[in-house]
């Protein structure tokens, strides 16, 4: 990937034909990063509250704030705190909320903050820069708990091996020596198309962020801010969060629930909080072949109803 690769947001145009950006329209952009979605819609006369946990990230989004003075407000905060974060400022509904799940092409680019092998770097994997790292759960975990990770988070069909390498490997200390060792579990052939560290090392670091305790929470509380007719798209890039998503909007728009009109005495459940669920959008080939990230990402967006949040409803 090239170096202007991380610039580059996934399916941009779809997102802003989902979101309708407009002046007076306030939008949380939860995952900044570079700043693609954000630009855009400031771009647009929209508001933005951007939240990214990176502290990187929030740095780098200083010049796009001075350039749209008053109207980009940078958030240093997880997602999953976004309610609790926009209460304290007096905000308690928004038009639209954006999600760009995942690990950022910026982090994996960077060597020395250890997400990826393709730079040999310090095992850390921590996208905020604090609390537990790569290295600190490898290396002190039990082979069972480190398999369970590998299986749970990469569906690493032979989990307990690479855990029981790994173990037998420690002091782990570089993500080169994490590849290395992966790669001689599993054996690694120099053609094969896929390197069989790939999965360990998504993850790895997937366990380390709680990237998918993230999406949970962050799911509920966009639900619980978004104004009646607001927008709600989330970008993902492999089956596990993909699957988070279309089950919460599943759930969220009432799909698959019936009531026997047979069983007067069945209790229905809450209203449906969200509407106009949309199908899975993918990224065109032309998207594809200017930006090879893109080549996993699925959007799937949907409108606010005026029903109560669910997490507020009983």
């Amino acid at each position: 990937m090239s170096q202007d690769a991380p610039h580059i947001p996934v399916l941009l145009s779809e997102v802003v034909a989902a979101l309708c950006p407009r002046p007076g329209m306030t939008i949380i952009d939860a995952t900044f990063g570079a700043g693609g979605y954000t630009a855009a819609l400031l771009e647009a006369g929209a508001s933005v509250h951007a939240f990214d946990r990176d502290p990187d990230a929030i740095a780098a989004g200083g010049a796009l704030a001075v350039r749209f003075d008053g109207r980009l407000a940078l958030h240093p905060a997880r997602f999953s705190a976004m309610r609790h974060e926009l209460a304290a400022i007096g905000v308690t509904q928004v038009d639209a909320v954006v999600m760009d799940i995942g690990v950022s092409s910026m982090q994996l680019d960077q060597g020395d903050r250890g997400f990826a092998f393709m730079h040999d770097g310090p095992l850390d994997m921590r996208m905020s820069r604090d609390g537990e790292s790569a290295a600190d759960f490898l290396n002190t975990a039990d082979e069972e708990a480190i398999a369970d990770v590998l299986y749970r988070y990469g569906e690493e069909r032979q989990s307990r091996r690479v855990a029981r390498a790994i173990v037998a490997a420690r002091p782990l200390v570089t993500t080169g020596e994490l590849a290395r060792v992966v790669r001689r579990a599993l054996g690694h052939k120099p053609h094969d198309k896929k390197d069989p560290a790939t999965r360990t090392f998504q993850a790895v670091r997937i366990h380390v962020n709680d990237e998918l305790g993230e999406l949970e929470a962050g799911l509920a509380a966009a639900e619980a801010l978004l104004a009646p007719g607001g927008v709600l798209a989330v970008v993902s890039f492999h089956s596990l969060e993909d699957r988070i998503v279309k089950q919460f909007l599943r759930a969220a728009s009432g799909a698959g629930r019936s009531v026997s009109r047979h069983l007067p005495g069945e209790i229905q459940g809450p209203p449906p909080t969200f509407a106009q669920v949309s199908k899975a959008i993918r990224p065109s080939e032309d998207e594809i072949a200017r930006n090879p990230r893109a080549r996993s990402s699925t959007l799937r967006h949907a409108v606010r109803t005026q029903a109560a949040p669910r997490s507020l409803a009983a």
